[in-house]
């Protein structure tokens, strides 16, 4: 690998940011938020202006989806008593069932809680390599990338969520499992209306469905999706989660549906077999926690690099006074794009599976080397990406979903699943009843070629037999200046996910917005490869644009709006404001 001289002037300052005493941050921390806060203008084009929601107010529990059906679930799991896992377990599998696109039984995620007493914990529910795979299994004989990685039953890594739900209810659930699970067999049995956002993304995404005989069958009817209105039920999903609520993970890891996995997949050319399913297993690990002006950061760790990446950016920006410079100035909006070029660099280059790489995670959440990278960062001209990259490039969706649950208690889950692709791998695993993903594509299938969301990353993320693939999810629980539950985050988005979120924690915490102002304004992306900025239509005016053209920087409108941002947040009196994004339609339900 060839690094440019900036890389390994950086390189140097990571070892030494590893044993250098932390910096001090260069901006004062900010007052504690109120309800009374900044309020700000969006740009004339932005189609969300005026059209915000209220934030939901509730004071006791609150839960936060991309559906109504599924929050709903969650909330009255808190009324009958529950915690705030038994309700982030309920709604999950509630979105399985209402969101099949992205909630899932067939995919992974992560997990991120904070409890009342103070204990924080990461669930790592991944999804793994089958054993067969090989590093170059998706690769022609040219050596190009070829599209089995994204499409069929070869893509599917073996899924996490089940036993990840059930791991995560183990330890801190307190109702019974069957309760937990009822809701979610009652929607797959009883059916609910199909609405217009269920019935489009079902219509945008059939061409690829139509490949599957088992998917027409459960998801289309004579080729077309289920009409506006209809009641949608789905019988064979209801007897997968009967087992599961009866039996538990075993069921789907050694038992029927165990079986039927392993059919599906011997019909269709994939590698899991049944060693895969029972080896399987998720996995408890240290959240990554930093500070950010006084507040503190809980968020995922590796192999998902979301908290890392996001502990870099945030630790540069740290360096600059934001409110001073102003919300999407062109200045502020420079040092971000820079901050996560930087940021996404370090990632692509050092991050994978901790249990099958080293990774010097320490250093590259320090202070230190926060302050050493600013170094290399000019306040009015754009950098290069080829001189920042760690990985060189080589010629050659946002799918996943975000709940938030706060308690009566206090007791805080910000839980992130996948299937990775809108539906995953399309495959639906015959009298199953559930999509399987196609996490196979966040591995490096060629390091140095981009997967399907552009990024291009390194040998640390290689396929190899039973490894994590690395993953962008960044569910995240913030505390105040005093150790109070202040943020509940996440949200789907790829590798947007991470850029997102940093723009949601400064929105908050720096430029003072209400968290329904927050989680609606216009945001922006980089992510080193390719060298622009993506932001949201209607999201930047024409005098920023021109600017920050003027600095050097490459600039694209998106087709596609970014993410949907799903929050709590918690004021000093104990009020919990929720907030689901207007991008996609969700819905904060008080309990």
């Amino acid at each position: 690998m060839i690094e440019s001289r900036s890389a390994r002037r950086v390189r140097r300052a990571l070892v030494i940011g590893l044993c250098a005493a932390p910096c001090a941050a260069a901006a004062v921390t900010p007052p504690p938020l109120t309800a009374q806060t900044t309020r700000y203008d969006f740009p004339f084009d932005w189609p969300f202006r005026g059209r915000q929601r209220p934030a939901v107010t509730a004071s006791r529990g609150m839960v936060v989806s991309t559906s109504g059906l599924a929050s709903d679930v969650g909330a009255e799991i808190l009324r009958r008593g529950g915690n705030a896992v038994d309700a982030a377990v309920a709604t999950a599998f509630a979105l399985a069932v209402v969101h099949p696109e992205a909630g899932n039984i067939g995919g992974g995620g992560f997990l991120i809680a904070r409890l009342a007493s103070g204990e924080i914990a990461a669930l790592d529910f991944r999804e793994r390599a089958p054993i067969t795979a090989t590093r170059d299994m998706f690769l022609d004989a040219s050596g190009a990338v070829n599209k089995t990685s994204l499409t069929g039953h070869l893509a599917a890594g073996v899924p996490g969520s089940v036993a990840g739900l059930h791991a995560a209810w183990q330890r801190y659930g307190s109702l019974p499992w069957e309760t937990i699970l009822g809701p979610a067999i009652e929607l797959a049995e009883r059916g609910f209306l199909v609405d217009e956002r269920f019935h489009r993304n079902l219509a945008q995404a059939k061409e690829r469905l139509l490949q599957f005989p088992s998917t027409v069958e459960g998801f289309l009817t004579s080729g077309e999706p289920p009409a506006i209105g209809a009641t949608f039920r789905q019988r064979d999903l209801a007897e997968t989660l009967r087992l599961i609520a009866q039996q538990g993970p075993d069921a789907f890891y050694r038992g029927r549906i165990a079986d039927l996995i392993v059919q599906e997949m011997r019909r269709g050319g994939g590698i899991i077999r049944h060693d895969d399913l029972a080896r399987y297993e998720a996995k408890w690990r240290d959240p990554i926690v930093f500070d950010y002006r006084g507040y503190r950061v809980l968020s995922a760790p590796p192999p998902s690099s979301g908290g890392v990446t996001l502990a870099v950016i945030l630790k540069i920006l740290e360096g600059y006074d934001l409110a001073r410079l102003g919300w999407h100035t062109p200045e502020s909006i420079h040092l971000f794009v820079e901050a996560f070029r930087r940021a996404f660099a370090d990632r692509n280059y050092y991050l994978g599976d901790p249990d099958y790489v080293d990774m010097p995670i320490a250093g590259l959440t320090s202070d230190a080397y926060a302050e050493e990278l600013r170094t290399t960062i000019s306040r009015n001209r754009a950098s290069n990406s080829e001189d920042v990259s760690r990985v060189l490039p080589v010629g050659e969706g946002m799918h996943t979903t975000h709940l938030s649950v706060v308690d009566s208690a206090g007791n805080a889950v910000a839980l992130s699943t996948t299937l990775n692709s809108f539906y995953g791998s399309g495959v639906v695993v015959a009298a199953a009843g559930f999509f399987l993903n196609n996490e196979m594509d966040d591995f490096s299938a060629r390091p140095g070629a981009p997967n399907q969301y552009g990024l291009v990353q390194g040998e640390a993320n290689a396929i190899e037999p039973g490894k994590r693939m690395l993953s962008a999810m960044t569910p995240s629980v913030v505390l105040d200046p005093a150790g109070r539950l202040f943020l509940v985050a996440g949200t789907p988005g790829g590798g947007t996910i991470i850029t997102q979120m940093a723009q949601i924690l400064t929105n908050v915490i720096d430029y003072r917005m209400d968290l329904r102002t927050a989680v609606d304004a216009p945001r922006f992306h980089h992510q080193l490869f390719p060298d622009e900025i993506r932001y949201e239509r209607g999201g930047l005016d024409g005098l920023t644009i021109g600017a920050l053209s003027s600095m050097g920087h490459r600039l694209r409108e998106s087709e596609e709006y970014l993410g949907d941002v799903n929050a709590i947040l918690i004021l000093p009196d104990g009020t919990r404001l929720g907030a689901a994004d207007e991008r996609r339609g969700g819905e904060a339900i008080g309990a």
